[in-house]
């Protein structure tokens, strides 16, 4: 298939056994170029391993026939500059990794490499610089440029990791449980920026056990229990106290205010 018009990821027949047991299995998942989705599901639904098959940290289990398959753009096979090029990933190991005491300007030209910080064979352009100065207002962290990560708030680093992800200008960035460990303040300023970056057009794929990390501009969810796709469909439709009630085994309500939802 032409890359052009491939889908930008999909997953195919993709099931990951750990000690003897399915932990996730995917018949069929694909995210168009440009689509804002949240993967939506309680802790222990497979999100972290959906994420760990998309930057091949893990593998799915090889069936006979050849089915399985993880795909960017049409390809099994992928390099690490077109991965890095289409794909800006923010976890929380991500973060683990980066509580050192390197300075926040150097943390987001490091993702030009892929590196945790910089070092001296490293050819750091004033493009670079530019890129990461950039990145860094328009996550609102300007004034932390050279403070060290490691003196950050938690919230403070993860929007330094959200620019890092950003430098190479990715199709689609992926956030794994982008409030977790956040106070309000925190949380606000993560989840506004995260919209302000879906509405500069990039797309944004967001994981997570919260509703409420729901931007208004995500138009899809795709609902994760027990290691499978439970349902996959409109934020309209899915959305809803019902639907909301069967992922997570709790009677809920849903409650909407100006494209922001909340649990009850």
């Amino acid at each position: 298939m032409d890359a052009s018009h491939a889908p930008l990821l999909q997953l195919r027949d993709c099931v990951v056994v750990r000690d003897g047991r399915a932990i996730l299995s995917v018949d069929e998942l694909t995210l168009s170029a440009g689509e804002h989705v949240a993967v939506l599901g309680p802790n222990g639904a497979g999100k972290s391993t959906l994420i760990r098959l998309l930057t091949r940290d893990v593998r799915p289990l090889a069936h006979d026939d050849g089915s399985a398959a993880v795909l960017l753009l049409g390809r099994e096979r992928w390099d690490l500059l077109d991965a890095r090029r289409n794909m800006g990933i923010v976890s929380g190991a991500l973060q683990e990794t980066y509580a050192v005491g390197v300075t926040v300007r150097d943390a987001v030209v490091s993702g030009f490499f892929g590196s945790v910080g910089l070092y001296r064979h490293q050819n750091v352009t004033p493009a670079m610089l530019r890129r990461a100065d950039d990145l860094l207002a328009l996550l609102g962290i300007e004034r932390l440029a050279d403070r060290t990560m490691d003196t950050l708030s938690t919230g403070e680093a993860r929007r330094a990791l959200i620019a890092r992800a950003l430098v190479h200008d990715p199709a689609v960035l992926v956030l794994d449980e982008p409030t977790d460990g956040l106070d309000p303040n925190a949380q606000w300023h993560v989840l506004h920026a995260v919209s302000d970056i879906a509405r500069a057009g990039h797309a944004v794929v967001l994981v997570t056990h919260h509703v409420s990390d729901i931007v208004p501009e995500v138009t899809r969810i795709v609902m994760l229990k027990d290691g499978r796709v439970l349902h996959d469909g409109t934020k309209r439709d899915l959305l809803t106290g019902e639907a909301i009630s069967e992922l997570f085994g709790i009677t809920a309500s849903i409650e909407e205010r100006d494209g922001w939802y909340r649990l009850w």
